[in-house]
């Protein structure tokens, strides 16, 4: 029958491919790189498992875009790494539930998706883009341990994310709020509005970094209201803002931030 091949297959890739107890003896190359009916379970893994975060296509949602990370650098054996063992201080969780030969299949369907992405082509000049980026963006946004703290760090943006989604983003047409970044607004006693991004929350208090960068809790039945802003602290810069021109240099320099991480690996 049809309808079994896909689970043969998968049930031949686990004989051939057994999980090897703590990392011993890992191939630092992926063993099922080029393998048909691997990067064919390794496609439905993936959507299954990682979509939700690095979309369908793995060019990123909340995640970062994962048809550029060979480009960037990184080893087979390093992604593996970071499959299993996750990355501290982000959402990417650890596999503890994933077979050594699942993520071996995520990663060879993943390789086919980078070897058919396109490279957006070079424009702009990123040296006038620094100086935008300090002018309207570093009060908010650190770059290599210089800046604001209410929005994320970019120091590995251009790692992260495509062109198109950064210039999606700065346009104010995707809102993107990570956790720890989420808009909040509450309105204490007196009346006043105050608003930031929420760090913690639960089910009877919230911690908030206020446009000031303070970092102070409050418990919930003492404030008015507590509403959850569906519009990003972010303000959208159009072209009346920021020009074309002053756009593709911004991102070009975005584009070059590619810091290393040292809890991701190589």
């Amino acid at each position: 029958m049809n309808w079994l091949r896909p689970v043969l297959a998968v049930a031949v890739l686990m004989t051939v491919a057994p999980s090897r107890p703590n990392g011993q003896d890992r191939p630092a190359k992926n063993p099922f790189e080029g393998n048909a009916e691997a990067i064919r379970a390794g496609q439905g893994l993936f959507r299954a498992r990682c979509a939700d975060c690095h979309g369908m296509d793995a060019r990123g949602v909340r995640a970062p875009d994962l048809t550029q990370v060979w480009a960037s650098g990184r080893t087979d054996d390093g992604l593996f790494k970071t499959l299993k063992e996750g990355v501290p201080g982000t959402e990417m969780p650890a596999g503890t539930r994933m077979f050594d030969h699942e993520a071996w299949q995520i990663l060879a369907y993943l390789r086919t998706l980078a070897a058919s992405a396109l490279t957006d082509p070079p424009r702009g000049n990123a040296e006038n883009g620094q100086r935008i980026f300090r002018a309207n963006c570093a009060s908010c946004h650190r770059v290599n341990g210089v800046g604001g703290r209410l929005g994320p760090d970019l120091s590995r943006v251009g790692a992260a994310r495509t062109r198109d989604l950064i210039v999606r983003q700065i346009r104010g047409a995707t809102e993107d709020f990570r956790p720890g970044y989420e808009p909040v607004t509450l309105t204490l006693p007196n009346g006043q509005p105050l608003h930031g991004v929420k760090k913690n929350e639960d089910m009877f208090s919230v911690q908030i970094m206020d446009t000031r960068e303070r970092i102070q809790g409050y418990e919930k039945d003492k404030m008015r209201a507590v509403v959850d802003d569906t519009k990003s602290a972010m303000p959208a810069y159009g072209p009346d803002r920021l020009s074309d021109g002053d756009l593709d240099d911004l991102v070009r320099y975005l584009l070059t931030l590619r810091g290393f991480n040292p809890s991701v690996g190589p």
